[in-house]
């Protein structure tokens, strides 16, 4: 139970930062896209210790598949609540861009906050089982350079499996984005789990491609293009079906509705009536 307490404190100390993060920028709003750093570090540095439990726990710490689950529930819950409208995502800002709900340039501010709370968490994380508080992360450490891919079937597989999975998850966000946050976040928390699990021996269903890159990028096996198709073109690509199955069209790229053809209405003048009448 030694390693479980010392990961709950870790957990902890990542909620904690974000939310001080979060309170600190409300201060100044013009940094509001660094709401974004905050998030995407809390999301990248607790799935980071997930995922050590996964790969160490069952075996150093007696932890079975059970505990991470719950865990990984627990945690996207959590970042859902403390983060709010800042998903962590690069796919969900990119969807607000093509949805014209913002301009180019908080667009490419939030990615890059992602993308650099991402890497900081990735050495928060390191740093962390450097100190090696218990034999779980003394073992993690030791295999921090030899860590293991989540990619674990051929790049068309893996673009297929994640593609899949975010075309999947962006449907039901697009569905219920305007819902009560009561039923949002547990519901959006309960589906990134089960994806996480379904797809385990793909490609871990990250679509986030933040997140992938905070926890598989830095593996061997395979090269940064080779992740880059699965991980950032295959969410990419999943998210723009599901726009197009959402709402017909990607406003920003066209305006014509493929999908779904809405029926003019004709309005006949009175007067053209009553001549109609007599005649």
């Amino acid at each position: 139970m030694s390693g479980l307490n010392a990961s709950l404190g870790y957990f902890l100390a990542c909620v904690i930062f974000a939310a001080s993060f979060r309170a600190l920028l409300r201060k100044w709003p013009r940094f509001s896209f660094m709401l974004e750093f905050a998030s995407s570090f809390m999301l990248v540095g607790c799935w980071l210790e997930v995922q050590t439990i996964v790969e160490v726990g069952q075996w150093a710490g007696g932890l079975g598949p059970d505990v991470t689950v719950t865990i990984l529930f627990v945690l996207l819950l959590t970042h859902g609540i403390i983060c709010g409208g800042a998903s962590g995502n690069p796919n969900l800002v990119l969807l607000k861009f093509l949805q014209l709900e913002a301009t180019t340039l908080p667009t490419l501010l939030a990615v890059a906050a992602q993308f650099l709370g991402a890497h900081l968490a990735l050495l928060a994380a390191a740093f962390y089982w450097g100190l090696e508080l218990t034999d779980m992360h003394m073992i993690k450490n030791l295999m921090a350079r030899q860590c293991s891919s989540s990619l674990l079937v051929s790049l068309l597989q893996g673009f297929f499996t994640e593609c899949v999975c975010a075309l999947i998850f962006h449907l039901v966000h697009l569905s219920v984005r305007r819902r009560s946050a009561l039923i949002r976040v547990p519901l959006i928390a309960v589906l990134l789990t089960f994806l996480s699990q379904i797809a385990s021996g793909y490609t871990s269903a990250y679509v986030n491609p933040s997140l992938a890159y905070g926890l598989t990028f830095h593996c061997p096996g395979f090269t940064l293009k080779e992740y880059a198709v699965v991980y950032w073109l295959g969410p990419i690509t999943g998210m723009m079906l599901a726009l197009i199955l959402y709402m017909g069209h990607i406003p920003r790229i066209f305006a014509r509705n493929l999908l779904y053809f809405q029926k003019t209405r004709f309005r006949v003048p009175k007067g053209d009536k009553g001549e109609k009448k007599k005649m």
